[in-house]
């Protein structure tokens, strides 16, 4: 895949951080947003990559995140992938799930390219859907990733909501004949998602949410890439940190225990929150947020205590992550004016959960 760059001019510095925006475009030709917040004070401890959920999008839904990453000293990049937030392309069509795997793949270790980075230790954060893509970037590449956050993660079908196999041949012979019908019948998943109230409407006034039904094709490699992803768990190597709420009916806590249990990895955490519901760092009340980002936090800093125990793979200079990147810039975007494409947002599936209380950690 080959990447050419768009450069916004939309900056943010604060006290801490500093914000920036731009635009790349892929082998497909589309146009992709990306954007980043790096520590102000000093050289970032370390580089975390966010992959967020089904509908949702970065510089907005996961400001939060990037903002307390980056207070705490991590530089933090994001990338609405094709047909979310502000990127372009059909409203949460995903025609090929590697699609989405590939273009944070090639974005993101051509950011590990850049000499400022070369040398920083990579971590991975996934929020539902996010969740699969993190991991599949580990599968694509093991040795490459120093860990991973993994939030009420899709990586495997609970028993609960698996479809029966004739449904999905069914749906499968037709997939190719109408793969953007919005024919997927699903809950309301922001009501069943974020318990607070006044995060559940500011969620529903983000335009950038697509929130109505799945299209056919992307609801079937979702579920493709979930089945896959649960018959090859053990293949799981990197460190990772997963956190769950347990009163999540989005995606059911027994998927994260079927990670922690399978993964081949010493070095993993499993942290599950009673009362706590699916959108931990987005729904709950500020005192469970708060809970959670420490908790996250934490966990970073012991990994990022004593930089000479990062072993960072080497980059391998290739097209796809330096010489390919091209930025040119947008116009008509200011430091005090919020860029919006022009265009119709649909809506929102994958990412969210219940109530708030913290509890178990299983040993690392």
């Amino acid at each position: 895949m080959s990447l050419q760059s768009c450069q916004s001019q939309r900056n943010v510095k604060s006290s801490e951080f500093h914000y920036h925006e731009e635009y790349i475009r892929n082998a497909r030709g589309v146009e992709l947003f990306a954007c980043r917040w790096i520590p102000s004070s000093s050289s970032p401890k370390a580089l975390v990559f966010l992959c967020h959920g089904y509908g949702m999008e970065c510089s907005d839904f996961m400001k939060e995140c990037g903002i307390r990453l980056a207070s705490a000293g991590y530089a933090v990049f994001g990338l609405d992938y094709e047909g979310h937030g502000r990127s372009m392309g059909s409203r949460c069509y995903i025609k090929k799930f590697e699609n989405v795997v590939n273009d944070c793949y090639d974005y993101y270790t051509s950011i590990c390219a850049q000499e400022e980075y070369m040398e920083k230790g990579r971590f991975l954060y996934g929020e539902s859907m996010g969740g699969a893509v993190t991991l599949l970037l580990h599968k694509k590449d093991p040795s490459f990733w120093n860990g991973a956050i993994l939030v009420a993660p899709m990586c495997k079908i609970s028993e609960k909501v698996k479809p029966h196999p004739v449904v999905i041949s069914v749906l499968t012979r037709v997939e190719e004949i109408i793969p953007k019908w919005k024919i997927v019948p699903t809950k309301n998943v922001i009501d069943a998602a974020f318990k607070d109230l006044v995060k559940r409407e500011e969620v529903r006034n983000n335009k950038l949410i697509y929130q109505e039904k799945p299209r056919l094709k992307t609801a079937l490699e979702m579920l493709r890439t979930s089945m896959n992803l649960e018959d090859t768990l053990h293949e799981i190597t990197m460190p990772f940190f997963v956190l769950h709420g347990e009163a999540d009916t989005v995606t059911d806590p027994e998927i994260s225990k079927a990670l922690y249990e399978k993964a081949s990895t010493r070095d993993k955490t499993l942290k599950l929150y009673p009362g706590m519901w699916h959108a931990l760092t987005s729904g709950e009340p500020d005192c469970n947020v708060d809970l959670v980002f420490a908790d996250i936090i934490t966990w970073l800093d012991l990994r990022t205590a004593d930089p000479d125990s990062l072993t960072v793979t080497p980059i391998r200079v290739t097209t796809t992550t330096t010489t390919s990147i091209q930025r040119v810039p947008v116009k008509g975007v200011s430091n005090n004016t919020r860029w919006r494409l022009k265009r119709p947002y649909l809506n929102l599936l994958c990412g969210l959960n219940r109530r708030a209380r913290l509890v178990k950690i299983s040993k690392e």
